[in-house]
């Protein structure tokens, strides 16, 4: 099962699993997208239209799993408008928790006896290298996703010893549309064109480039195999070398 399916790091991965012939479903709220990835796809490709960050869309999860043995969940969705502590307002972090945190810990809740009763499985939440160094401007993804992280940690101790492995990747700049929010915001804030805050953002990269997810996709299908067993609890970089920590 893969969450954000409709575009970036979500389709990316769905795509990759599906030329490896696996059966995926695909969930997004963005149908048109999902008829054209199961297109491409027909034979590996199914989906369920919906906003994944709802409770009734997660409500609505295990029928779709009925008669099906689930290899793992890609936990995924689009973050919040990029914004400084001072632009905010206490809605705004408030509707933070509901799309950063509050709902996979709902899908987590609701998909989980699943995996324990079969003894197996690889659940993967994409978050952002922002839970290892803060990305300016993106105060409400730095703060929630911690949450994330803190949880998943304690979770992938609390079943360890059941066939489940539980793990983050942490992307830094991708060539993905959720990159223009940043790179608008830099734009707006350095009073400079959007290509010349591109570039600047691209020059704070050790490789002096933007990762591609189709790459990033590479390693969430080793993770979703049955070859990562012995890696659980882990926040995975994925940033260029932006992240310049010993641990990193």
């Amino acid at each position: 099962m893969v969450c954000g399916a409709s575009s970036g790091f979500g389709r990316s991965i769905a795509a990759a699993l599906a030329r490896e012939k696996a059966e995926v479903i695909a969930i997004a709220r963005r149908e048109e997208q999902l008829k054209i990835l199961k297109a491409e796809y027909p034979d590996h490709i199914s989906y369920y239209a919906g906003d994944i960050t709802l409770s009734e869309t997660i409500a609505h999860l295990p029928a779709l799993l009925e008669g099906r043995k689930m290899g793992g969940v890609i936990v995924n969705a689009g973050g919040p408008p990029a914004c400084s502590f001072l632009e905010t307002r206490l809605e705004d972090w408030d509707q933070a928790y509901r799309n950063l945190l509050r709902w996979k810990l709902e899908i987590t809740q609701t998909l989980l006896p699943v995996f324990i009763n079969q003894g197996y499985g690889r659940w993967i939440f994409i978050e952002s290298i922002s839970v290892k160094q803060p990305v300016e401007n993106l105060v409400l993804s730095n703060s929630l996703r911690l949450a994330v992280t803190g949880f998943v940690k304690t979770l992938s101790q609390e079943i360890g010893d059941k066939g489940i492995t539980m793990n983050i990747m942490a992307p830094g700049y991708h060539d993905t549309p959720a990159m223009n929010r940043i790179i608008k915001k830099k734009s707006d804030i350095e009073q400079i064109p959007e290509y010349e805050a591109r570039n600047r953002i691209i020059q704070e990269l050790k490789v002096r480039k933007m990762g591609d997810p189709n790459d990033f996709a590479m390693l969430a299908l080793w993770l979703l195999s049955p070859s990562s067993w012995y890696v659980t609890g882990q926040t995975i970089s994925v940033d260029g070398g932006r992240n310049k920590h010993i641990f990193g």
